[in-house]
């Protein structure tokens, strides 16, 4: 098929796919890539999604080509679970750099399946010598690929636990459902985060959303690491939305968390930051109870006592009830980045006894930046320099989430 031929099939081919993806199940929908492909002049195509911990890169159940439509198919699908590791494989650096890979002979595309600036897998696709129209296809194709999985993702089990390589416990599964996706972005400020351990992640957990002209940031860490802590931060994070959604300030929001745990949860102690960031002007606004404090990271550099204000008490003391806690104010540059952290970061031990420490952590994070790594990868990096600091096991949760001003003018 020539170049101008391909282009011209792309839009009908696209079109063939929405119109029956209304209707495919969860496990019809990469046959149903595959079908498109082959009528766009390749030879074929796989789904590889992302697990949890972003290890691996794990294939979705294939059914016989040419048969997309025929439910009866679903009896004779590829079950196997092809798994990619990310850090040693091309399919992997695709999802690292966010950029197509080629084989050597052109025959085999690696393509990001990206939401916005969330990263969710790579497709591969395969057929003659891949050209730079048919390339394009491609990336439209994962595009669209990547807006069905999601779009089934949020009631269909395959897709969920193909990204999952043990079972996760009660709590971890409650903060899972509530927490938002790991990176959200638009032209004027990115915020992104990571959570260990994944399938035991306790009292953690992190809430970022775009409002009208801002960006609203909440990082919380319930006491314990049982399902009271799980149901605590849940319970934070569902009165930080309702409030914030109602047109409440920070404020409003710190009062509702602690009459919340008050009434609901009592004798469960919580720290947390809620921040809103002006995507115009770039002003930063937090409240601060009981949390480390957040590091303001500018040229390269963490600017020293920068986001540092006196700290306030805990969540769930019932002081805040009243007297919400004192809104801080900072005027950031373009590129700023803030870091917001838990304390199982900082002082996860290795086995000597050593701290990661404060200092690990902001250098782990912008020399992988200064390296230009993006965002989502520096954090993920960071958790595998983590993991590898307490042998693998850490002892506290661990949640890191980073926002980034660059404001387009």
């Amino acid at each position: 098929m020539s170049p101008v031929a391909a282009a011209d099939r792309t839009g009908p081919v696209l079109a063939w796919v929405l119109e029956r993806s209304h209707e495919a199940s969860a496990r019809q929908v990469p046959a149903l890539i595959d079908e498109a492909a082959r009528r766009l002049g390749l030879t074929g195509t796989r789904l590889y999604l992302a697990d949890l911990r972003q290890l691996r890169l794990v294939s979705l159940p294939q059914l016989a080509a040419g048969r997309p439509e025929t439910a009866q198919a679903e009896g004779e699908a590829d079950e196997r679970a092809e798994s990619l590791d990310i850090d040693a494989s091309l399919a992997g650096l695709a999802y690292r750099g966010q950029q197509v890979q080629l084989s050597r002979d052109r025959t085999i595309a690696w393509v990001p399946m990206v939401d916005g600036v969330e990263r969710v897998g790579v497709l591969r696709a395969t057929g003659p010598a891949l050209d730079d129209v048919t390339l394009e296809a491609c990336r439209t194709l994962a595009a669209l690929a990547t807006l069905i999985v999601l779009s089934k993702s949020t009631h269909n089990d395959l897709l969920v636990v193909r990204g999952r390589t043990r079972p996760m416990t009660l709590q971890a599964e409650l903060l899972w459902a509530f927490l938002p996706p790991r990176t959200i972005g638009t032209s004027q400020a990115t915020s992104t985060a990571v959570m260990e351990p994944a399938y035991e992640i306790g009292g953690d957990a992190f809430d970022h959303n775009f409002t009208d002209g801002g960006l609203h940031l909440t990082l919380l860490d319930a006491m314990g690491h049982d399902l009271a802590a799980g149901g605590a931060s849940a319970a934070g994070l569902a009165a930080c939305r309702s409030t914030r959604r109602a047109g409440g300030t920070l404020a409003d929001i710190a009062t509702t968390i602690e009459r919340t745990l008050q009434r609901w949860i009592p004798d469960r102690l919580m720290t947390g930051i809620l921040a809103h960031l002006d995507t115009h002007r770039g002003e930063f606004a937090w409240i601060n109870c009981g949390h480390p404090p957040p590091l303001l990271i500018r040229d390269g550099h963490v600017v020293p006592a920068a986001l540092e204000r006196p700290a306030q008490l805990p969540f769930g003391l019932g002081y805040h009830t009243q007297t919400p806690p004192p809104l801080h104010r900072a005027r950031l540059q373009p590129r700023d980045r803030v870091l917001l952290y838990s304390d199982g970061v900082t002082e996860a031990r290795s086995a000597t006894g050593e701290l990661f420490g404060e200092d690990r952590l902001t250098d782990t994070v912008i020399r992988s930046m200064a390296s230009g790594t993006t965002a989502p990868e520096a954090l993920r990096r960071l958790v595998l320099d983590l993991l590898t600091h307490q042998d693998q096991r850490l002892h506290d949760d661990a949640t890191i989430l980073l926002a980034e001003w660059h404001p387009a003018s």
